[in-house]
């Protein structure tokens, strides 16, 4: 039974060494298209909050704006080519989100720090798709990729 399990179990971690990668940059342009889309549309339930953080911008222009972003984050998640570029302002943006815990203390936590609302529950989920992230980032900083773009640069 052991056996049996340890078999099927490298055949699993084998189709996700290869395709693990691929679901992880579908799944967050999923998200980064839809949430923006939301924002674009003005239908997205974290439009206030976004609202009450960058308060000193006006929101009919703003939010909307960070929905645009958001999108094209998703679909630069999508392009290969544009992978590099786009982790880095996934991350920029990602720092961003956590603003609202520490302007926003009350609106993200009941007892700060160990008892989030679900606006802090919310932003700190944000912390699997930072990671998520990352690991693309690793994936696609190869030597390969940065060494064909540094010879573009370099001639």
């Amino acid at each position: 039974m052991k056996h049996t399990f340890n078999l099927l179990y490298a055949q699993f971690s084998r189709k996700m060494d290869r395709y693990s990668i691929i679901l992880m940059r579908i799944a967050l342009a999923i998200v980064y298209i839809w949430f923006g889309a939301l924002k674009v549309f003005g239908m997205s339930p974290a439009g206030e909050l976004v609202e009450q953080t960058a308060y000193w911008f006006r929101p009919d222009i703003f939010v909307p704006f960070l929905g645009i972003c958001e999108v094209i984050i998703g679909l630069g998640l999508l392009i290969k080519r544009f992978i590099p570029y786009t982790i880095i302002l996934l991350l920029m943006h990602m720092m961003v989100t956590l603003f609202p815990i520490f302007i926003l203390k009350k609106v993200c936590f009941d007892a700060f720090p160990y008892c989030p609302t679900l606006v802090g529950q919310y932003i700190i989920k944000n912390l699997v798709l930072i990671s998520g992230a990352l690991v693309i980032a690793g994936k696609y900083s190869e030597s390969k990729t940065l060494d064909t773009n540094l010879k573009t640069t370099i001639e």
